[in-house]
């Protein structure tokens, strides 16, 4: 968005910045802390947390500050925001209850967590900006019901794929075309990958095998796609969606299904397309005007249109998102009410039973993409919480596992918000039909 520059320009130059805490100081916490700190205009880093504190230290001398302090209360945390230090919290609550700062970043993959400290911020009144696709996907659209109770922001990043996808989904709407397909460019996709099978190219790229796997067996793309789904009103047209593989993005519009596009379309990916990176958009217009002028910018004869942006950089075009949250209240994604897709956990080989699984990026188990009201039917369990859950019975290979497979682990807060998302728009969709 072009008006975020004079924004922040303005709030740079009377001296209010927007004041930003970190929870995690892994491979994206590390990088949007370090473009912070640049510093980015019209905002700043106030404080990091990082469950082993030595990390998020050496993040901050990474971006030329020493002697940082560690902060232990909140009345601590106020007074160093407004001398404008930054500093290492010892309790990412701490984040959400300061009273000087405007923006959480959730960047970590942690379910339970990213649900203790999201709960709290939008509680405390505090604008969200989730990393955490696991979080989003689970529990996205009941965390919304809270930050509009609170009257705040909870939003998903630009620069990751369901970002870049949704502001080209509302772009091609605010110029009159009908978006039919939205989704991810993908490189590999294997189910059955491991952290064992991804341990040297995750050591390569400086990430953990875990979330290397998590890329490379669907889940995430999978997460990312419910993200999306969620925040266009888009399904899957199929269990897993279609996948085609595709040269170029460009190509794209002749590989789905016309009927399936014109009967309410669906969120989706392409294998192997150049430009390898970055989100597409089908868009949809029968306009003869629309058509000869497209034609003549090179875009096709129609009526199916392929937008796609060819990049996404997360750790940079988080600071859009930040602005936006913060300054317009305008989120780069939100849940637009009851969840639309879901995340199935699926058995990643034979399980057996008194097996623990280990949920995004492990061994056990993958994700798969389906219609919410599909998954809530069958009664399966969402990828998002099978970390921990233990099994009742044998499970075979590629199976989706229900609730009634496992025993979940006790008192966790993200099954009660996953509970509480299920009683709510249920709720609303019984009182709908009644009235």
């Amino acid at each position: 968005m072009v008006i975020v520059d004079t924004a922040l320009e303005r709030r740079e130059k009377e001296g209010q910045p927007i004041r930003v805490g970190i929870v995690g100081a892994g491979y994206m916490g590390r990088a949007v802390a370090l473009q912070l700190l640049k510093p980015a205009v019209g905002m700043r880093l106030a404080a990091i947390y990082n469950r082993t504190a030595c990390k998020a230290e050496h993040t901050l001398h990474e971006g030329g500050l020493s002697n940082v302090r560690k902060i232990a209360s909140v009345d601590q945390l106020d007074e160093a925001v407004s001398r404008g230090e930054v500093s290492i919290v010892e309790d990412p609550l701490l984040l959400c209850g300061a009273r000087n700062i405007d923006v959480v970043i959730d960047a970590t993959s942690d379910m339970e967590c990213g649900a203790r400290v999201v709960l709290s911020a939008l509680e405390h009144r505090k604008h969200v900006v989730l990393f955490n696709a696991c979080l989003d996907a689970t529990v996205g659209p009941i965390l919304k019901t809270y930050a509009d109770r609170n009257g705040v922001v909870i939003t998903y990043t630009d620069g990751d794929e369901p970002g870049v996808a949704t502001n080209l989904f509302r772009f091609v709407k605010t110029i009159g075309y009908r978006p039919l397909a939205a989704g991810n460019l993908k490189g590999l996709l294997d189910p059955y990958r491991t952290p064992a099978t991804q341990k040297a190219f995750a050591e390569r790229v400086k990430q953990s095998p875990e979330m290397i796997t998590s890329f490379a067996d669907g889940t995430k793309l999978s997460m990312e796609c419910t993200i999306l789904a969620n925040s266009t009103g888009l399904g899957v047209a199929k269990r897993g969606m279609y996948g085609p593989k595709c040269s170029h993005v460009k190509d794209c519009a002749g590989l789905f299904p016309k009927e399936k596009l014109l009967n309410g379309g669906f969120v989706d990916f392409l294998l192997g397309a150049e430009p390898h990176t970055g989100a597409f958009v089908i868009g949809y217009s029968e306009n003869r005007i629309d058509k000869e002028y497209m034609n003549f910018f090179k875009m096709g004869d129609g009526p199916f249109y392929v937008f796609y942006t060819p990049y996404h950089l997360p750790q940079v075009q988080v600071l859009t998102t930040i602005a936006r949250a913060a300054v317009f209240h305008d989120p780069t994604t939100s849940p637009i009410g009851k969840p639309v897709c879901d995340v199935l956990t699926v058995a990643k080989r034979d399980l057996k039973a008194a097996e623990k699984l280990d949920g995004i990026g492990g061994f056990t188990c993958y994700g798969v993409i389906e219609n919410a009201d599909v998954a809530q039917k069958e009664s399966i369990l969402p990828m998002g919480l099978s970390d921990g859950c233990r099994l009742k019975r044998d499970v075979s290979k590629d199976q989706p596992l229900t609730y009634s497979d496992v025993e979940l682990p006790p008192g966790r807060l993200c099954d009660k918000l996953r509970a509480e998302q299920n009683r709510h728009f249920n709720a609303l969709e019984c009182a709908q039909r009644s009235s």
